[in-house]
């Protein structure tokens, strides 16, 4: 774990960005036979073909919003038509893991919200285009994962979660978090009280982690009497305290609550009641850790991610951690002679980005055994990682800040909604409105790994 040199400030507040690196294994592709990499050659002459019809598709502006439903159209077409002559697509695909002594050049990233999901309902064909991602018994034929500063439950639950919302078979492994860097803190908080905050259940994903004292904010809160005004006013959180009170977590006795102090906040998730929250958060940050005593050091705070919005099945974006961060933080510089010292994970940082691709190389790895080459240990372990998100400040800015091998497509179907590239985050690729009924088609598109000859 490696601290940014120069944490950046806003607002008075100092901001720590985490790098998240792990060690990972690079190792170089062996090279198929000659009539293998003839066709191959063939097969990316038509796709480069293709590509640059639908590259001028994109380029073009159309007078009307009609023409421009009337160019995509023509390009599907086209496409489709071309896609009958040749199987470039599903060549290319199972050329990824056909022969154990190859392995894939490239891999995907996905985001989920505004990309494969609006809340809980798929975005267009993202199932169908995803179910392209595995061979006809269901084995992975190209690695790819979810990358999401999204989170509040357990990786393996919401593994589960996207599988029986996507009708595929996704792996834990496949699902990196926001809050999934929290794992490198245990040694450093493991037997520590810390507060977990955020919708889900945030303590139950520090639990798995190795955290061994944890309670939730709803837990922590409950033991306070009027720590709270707001509390019977809040019907919904009254009834939430009385379940909560049954399911106390029985690791951290009452009696400790009140006499040890808190050592770390981690805001896992959106955090679901913010007046309360702020309130509790801002009594553990200015006493050192025990609400309703005197002025302390501040104990360390943890943020998941820093969006500011994101998508949802409303039209337009939502407040998110980055939000709650803001707010939370304008308010304890009112009430600290300090600001507030708080430390940010997820995307944009290249580190998230870095240990994806080393991910990506572990995918690959539990399906062989035998496909590396040790005599060219210092090679590329892939040629193009993809990034296909919809926040040009987030997913866009991370992948190209990353650098090689990333490679970074902004869709229109989430956050960004602009009809030209983005002004400050241009994206190697930006895909038009495109009808959610072709979504499936433009994704494929991606995953035949064709776009980077054609854009760089």
């Amino acid at each position: 774990m490696n601290q940014s040199d120069s944490p950046t400030q806003k607002m008075g507040t100092s901001i720590t960005f985490i790098d998240w690196e792990e060690d990972g294994d690079a190792r170089p592709k062996e090279e198929g036979d000659t009539r293998a990499q003839e066709e191959e050659d063939r097969e990316k002459s038509w796709g480069n073909e293709v590509s640059n019809e639908l590259l001028l598709s994109f380029s073009c502006s159309a007078d009307s919003e009609a023409g421009k439903r009337k160019t995509a159209e023509t390009m599907s077409f086209h496409l489709l038509t071309k896609a009958r002559k040749r199987t470039v697509f599903s060549y290319l695909l199972s050329r990824a893991f056909s022969q154990r002594s190859e392995r894939p050049s490239f891999g995907i990233a996905f985001d989920i919200d505004g990309v494969v999901l609006l809340g809980n309902t798929p975005v267009g064909g993202s199932p169908g285009a995803l179910r392209r991602l595995y061979g006809a018994n269901g084995r992975l034929t190209t690695p790819y994962v979810f990358l999401t500063n999204g989170g509040g439950f357990p990786e393996a639950k919401r593994a589960f979660e996207l599988s029986q919302l996507l009708g595929i078979n996704v792996s834990p492994l496949q699902v990196l978090q926001g809050h999934s860097p929290f794992k490198q803190l245990v040694k450093r908080f493991e037997n520590n009280l810390i507060v977990a905050v955020g919708k889900g259940d945030p303590a139950a994903v520090m639990s798995e982690y190795g955290f061994k004292y944890v309670l939730s904010i709803d837990e922590y809160a409950s033991c306070f009497e009027h720590i709270d005004p707001l509390a019977p006013y809040k019907k919904w959180t009254t009834k939430l305290a009385s379940t909560q009170n049954a399911k106390f977590n029985e690791c951290v006795p009452r009696n400790d609550v009140f006499s040890k102090r808190v050592q770390a906040a981690f805001v896992v998730s959106d955090p679901v009641d913010w007046s309360r929250d702020i309130q509790v958060l801002c009594d553990i940050l200015k006493t050192g850790g025990l609400p309703g005593r005197n002025v302390g050091p501040q104990p360390h705070i943890y943020f998941a991610n820093d969006d500011l919005e994101y998508q949802t099945k409303f039209p337009s974006e939502r407040l998110g951690m980055g939000a709650f961060r803001i707010a939370l933080e304008s308010i304890f510089s009112r009430i600290h002679p300090h600001s507030l010292h708080c430390t940010c994970f997820g995307k944009p940082h290249p580190s998230v980005f870095k240990n994806a691709e080393n991910v990506l190389q572990k995918l690959v790895a539990s399906y062989y055994d035998d496909f590396y080459d040790r005599n060219h240990e210092n090679a590329p372990y892939f040629k193009t990682l993809y990034m296909i998100g919809d926040n040009p400040a987030v997913d866009i800015r991370g992948a190209r800040q990353t650098g090689h091998p990333w490679f970074s497509i902004l869709t229109r179907t989430g956050v960004f909604k602009g009809k030209e590239n983005h002004e400050k985050f241009p994206a190697d690729l930006v895909i038009p409105y495109v009808p959610l009924e072709k979504f499936q088609k433009y994704l494929y598109l991606f995953s035949s790994h064709l776009w980077r000859s054609q854009i760089w």
